[in-house]
């Protein structure tokens, strides 16, 4: 009994070692002290100053014609000058922001964002042992928010480069900045999504992490558990000016293209379709006959585009390039602006429910961003439209002119409760097609309305702004 006794014992205290070591090794996440110890000296502080020009303000209250009637040498003419007119000259006044970045080669080249340094006065650049060096900007690129610097050193430490495109969701990653100017600041987090598209840019592909980055992390290293740098962090999205959980960096394969460029030339070459593209969803894949939402469609075609060139037309539907699927729209964009001008890539489309390869040389992308348009007025064709509840009116050769649609569009001047609301469809959206026709005339839209389908989603295209798009109209059944 006593020999049963003590062999349960035994067991029973194994058990618990086991199970306290389990819970140990779950507790454990990666360790990250290697990885700071061997690449903190090459992440450095960046502060700059910029000199901001203050403008003098008038409060309005003495009329010139008053102050010029007063004799030159009377005291009352300075008087009304300094607190009338905005007071004594100010002088300009002086405005500083922090950052970070990281040393990429030994003889002082460094990796930033551009929103760090740009239209800065002054460059100054921390590294580990405290050491300040001047930096000039070499250049940088807007659209990537990279930026390559320059210090006078020689023997600095580097970072390692890793392959961003082999990241995927869910692996762990380190940050290192200087958050609020606290040097050397470590934070760990996961890969939350890749390729993800923002707002503020269309032709990178940014790495979504829940890595905690604050003001002054931006243009710090985003390291994997190699140790390698798969990133750039730029930005947050936040509600309160500090971290929420959703961070972004700029993956290192497009910024190391960025940064060579803008050594070798001072600038960046980006491929160019001349495209306009939206995203598919349910409706317009089964008017466009495909199984389920996927690919690029294109909203509308640039006239002298590579696009035109190579004959592709609004209503393609872009499946892939260069012999990479496109799951989504935001995919192409990068792929295509990563591309070197001048070179020839299989496109391949659906048309007409048909699948077809085109060849396109790609062009150079041009920064010059097109100008707004001007809303003209006119009176309303209410019958016209009267399946769809709008009003429309026929553009004049000009205002088509100036849009740069050819002898296409119909203005919406007023949408009420009906399928074009349902649409999506607002006043002061231009109507360039229905399905497969297009529409240059209130006849068109007439002919056209009469030939689409009942029940059935249809590809409308409009002009909204200076874009074009695809929305799916259903007429209802007739009765």
């Amino acid at each position: 009994m006593m020999q049963r006794s003590l062999i349960f014992a035994v067991l029973f205290c194994g058990l618990l070692v086991t199970s306290a070591a389990g819970a140990a090794t779950q507790q454990t996440g990666p360790d990250f002290t290697r990885i700071v110890q061997d690449n903190r000296s090459a992440v450095v502080n960046i502060a700059t100053t910029q000199q901001i020009e203050q403008t003098q303000t008038r409060s309005g209250g003495i009329p010139d014609e008053f102050l010029d009637q007063l004799p030159e040498d009377s005291p009352f003419r300075d008087f009304f000058r300094r607190f009338e007119r905005g007071g004594p000259e100010q002088r300009p006044r002086e405005r500083s922001s922090l950052g970070s970045g990281f040393i990429i080669e030994s003889d002082g080249y460094i990796l930033t964002n551009t929103h760090v340094v740009v239209d800065a006065d002054e460059i100054l650049v921390k590294l580990d042992d405290n050491r300040e060096f001047e930096a000039q900007v070499i250049g940088y690129d807007r659209p990537s928010d990279v930026a390559l610097l320059k210090i006078e050193a020689e023997d600095l430490p580097t970072v390692r480069f890793g392959d961003s495109d082999e990241l995927e969701v869910g692996q762990w990653v380190l940050a290192i900045g200087s958050p609020f100017g606290l040097d050397h600041t470590a934070t760990q987090g996961i890969v939350s999504a890749l390729n993800r598209k923002l707002p503020t840019d269309t032709y990178t592909p940014f790495i979504q992490t829940d890595v905690a980055v604050n003001p002054g992390n931006s243009g710090g290293p985003l390291f994997n558990l190699d140790g390698e740098v798969i990133g750039i962090n730029a930005q947050i999205f936040s509600r309160t000016g500090g971290f929420m959980g959703l961070s972004f960096a700029v993956p290192i394969n497009v910024a190391r293209d960025v940064a060579r460029q803008l050594r070798e030339t001072g600038t960046v070459q980006r491929g160019y379709l001349g495209v306009t593209i939206q995203s598919i969803d349910r409706d317009l894949a089964q008017s466009f006959g495909l199984d389920h939402p996927t690919g690029a469609l294109i909203a509308d075609v640039r006239p002298d585009s590579p696009a035109e060139a190579a004959g592709l037309e609004s209503g393609d539907v872009i499946l892939s390039y260069d012999g990479r699927r496109i799951a989504d729209s935001s995919s192409l964009p990068p792929m295509v602006g990563q591309t070197r001008p001048g070179s020839e890539v299989d496109v391949q489309i659906i048309r007409d429910g048909e699948r077809r390869t085109i060849t396109v040389e790609v062009g150079e992308l041009e920064r010059d961003d097109p100008s707004p348009r001007d809303e003209r007025s006119a009176e309303p064709d209410e019958e016209a439209g009267s399946a769809l509840n709008v009003a429309v009116r026929e553009l004049t050769q000009s205002e088509r002119a100036d849009l740069g649609i050819g002898d296409r569009g119909l203005l919406v001047q007023r949408v009420s409760a009906g399928p074009a609301a349902q649409a999506g469809i607002r006043p002061g959206d231009i109507l360039l097609r229905i399905g497969r026709r297009e529409l240059g005339s209130v006849d068109d839209l007439r002919e056209a309305l009469r030939e689409v389908p009942r029940g059935e989603p249809v590809a409308m295209q409009i002009r909204r702004g200076d874009g074009t798009l695809f929305v799916s109209l259903t007429l209802p059944p007739e009765e």
